[in-house]
């Protein structure tokens, strides 16, 4: 009877903290004391443990039990400790050898049969491990997780008996991963799926290449949506460092990723009625929200008025910071969340304006895209307006354009020129590196702050404008950004037109 010292990783938020899970067995009355801040669930272990180790054919010692999840500051919750407790009161029984026990982290929720169940926050726990040099032990149906971090270098396993074999020598861990298929990946939407919409496409094309925050406006069935869903096919995969972080995330909600496409873009659309939590992260114990569960990828806002303004409102700092961090009384919980956003919403409460003066008037309309803060309206770098088709293209097949493959490749080059430039695509760039990458000449200048005048916009539109000029003058293969550029860029501003005239109208 004595001490054993098993090794296991806390989840708070993208991070994996050590937990050292001490075990000490004395004589004395028979009890099991759990202590270091543990959880309600965490409490429950006690009894999960006991019955896990009696039904895997060991012995469960009628001593007294002490274990200390140390560092005890920090709040631990969630099963993932069962397995490292099991482990512990084993060798501190005398019942497992601790020749093997140092060199592994050891992760997993047990079933009262002794079987290894999932657990959330796999993945940076097999990062962390990882960076320290020990193998990461997790259930069987986790092992696809740790496979992306390093297939020889941690194992999975079902049972608590098969982890003891382990450590005894008596078998081999392997590392399971998910069987999936290729159909499993999702289907590529090609752009010539849309009839016309060419100015559409364009923006599109714009958006994926510097990164840029894109506002569709227009009447309903014009092909917002359908647009917005085709921007994720242009944008180049991401890379390895991307994808992990990307993953990790990922990790913290659901236990599966698909070993095809895990490098893919995440494409999120939350419904308009989802709470600031769903939307930016929360909860007692934190959990990651839809702008963290698209970092590295795209957050797809339709309906955009019928969101709480509140809830809308608290996308402004992420989109300038890249991250998110939660406050409770137990401390700060930090989420990556760096996405690209893209909204869409009908001009007026009817759906429709021009044309339809009789269903809204100006004051109307103004009422509700006012449900829209000017700051908010101020990060997106372009605005377009999809109309409706003219009369006789459906009947005639229209103009599809260029497939998703030819625009993808353009948009590739451009984004190859950004990240050679300053490592960083357009969006990104900070204002004095809009002054160093984005020089204008003189006339080119003037030009563009008597546009920003008569359209009453702010020196963070200014500096919009400019960057999506920029990226406009890379698709072309410019150095130099041109009066054409900085024409092009301005067009992509309807929002503010919409806005300034009706405001006219009302007066």
């Amino acid at each position: 009877m004595g001490l054993a010292i098993i090794h296991s990783r806390a989840s708070v938020g993208v991070e994996a903290p050590e937990v050292t899970v001490e075990v000490h067995i004395s004589n004395g009355m028979p009890g099991f004391t759990l202590v270091g801040l543990p959880e309600t669930t965490v409490k429950e272990s006690k009894d999960r443990v006991r019955s896990a180790i009696i039904n895997s054919r060991f012995e469960f010692p009628s001593k007294r039990i002490t274990v200390n999840l140390a560092p005890a500051d920090l709040p631990k919750e969630g099963g993932r400790f069962d397995l490292p407790i099991a482990l512990g009161i084993l060798v501190a029984s005398d019942q497992l050898p601790t020749s093997k026990i140092a060199q592994h982290e050891f992760i997993g929720e047990l079933a009262l049969s002794g079987e290894l169940r999932s657990v959330k926050g796999v993945l940076p726990a097999t990062l962390a491990a990882d960076s320290v040099e020990r193998c990461l032990v997790v259930p069987h149906h986790n092992g696809d997780q740790a496979a992306l971090v390093g297939k020889g270098a941690h194992k999975s396993a079902q049972t608590l008996l098969e982890v003891c074999a382990d450590m005894c020598g008596q078998a081999q861990l392997g590392l399971y991963r998910t069987e999936y298929h290729q159909a499993d990946v999702s289907v590529l939407r090609d752009l010539q799926d849309i009839i016309g919409q060419q100015q559409g496409k364009r923006a599109l094309e714009i958006a994926a290449a510097g990164n840029h925050n894109l506002l569709f406006l227009g009447p309903p069935g014009t092909g917002k949506t359908m647009l917005a869903s085709r921007l994720r096919d242009l944008l180049p995969e991401m890379s390895d460092d991307e994808a992990m972080e990307t993953a990790s995330v990922a990790s913290l909600t659901q236990q599966e990723i698909n070993q095809y496409n895990w490098k893919q873009r995440p494409f999120r659309s939350p419904h308009h009625s989802s709470s600031m939590a769903a939307l930016v992260g929360g909860g007692s114990v934190p959990r990651p929200g839809e702008i963290s569960l698209a970092h590295n990828g795209l957050l797809f806002l339709d309906e955009m008025p019928e969101f709480e303004r509140k809830v809308l409102d608290s996308l402004r700092e992420p989109l300038e910071s890249g991250e998110i961090i939660i406050s409770r009384a137990a401390g700060k919980t930090r989420f990556p969340a760096r996405f690209q956003l893209v909204g869409a919403l009908n001009p007026s409460p009817t759906g429709y304006y021009e044309g339809n003066q009789a269903r809204a008037n100006p004051q109307i309309i103004l009422r509700y895209l006012n449900r829209l803060s000017g700051p908010l309206l101020d990060r997106f770098d372009m605005s377009l307006e999809i109309p409706l088709l003219p009369k006789g293209m459906l009947a005639e097949g229209g103009d599809r354009g260029e497939t998703t493959q030819v625009v993808k490749q353009r948009v590739k080059q451009a984004r190859q020129t950004m990240l050679s430039r300053n490592h960083k695509s357009n969006a990104l760039l900070g204002s004095r590196e809009i002054e160093r990458y984005c020089p204008l000449r003189r006339e080119d200048a003037e030009f563009l702050e008597t546009a920003l005048h008569r359209l009453g916009l702010s020196i963070r539109a200014y500096h919009r404008i400019i960057k999506v000029a920029r990226t406009i003058a890379d698709l072309d293969g410019n150095e130099q950004i041109e009066k054409k550029h900085l024409s092009e860029a301005l067009g992509y501003r309807a929002m503010d037109r919409l806005l300034k005239q009706l405001t006219a109208q009302a007066v």
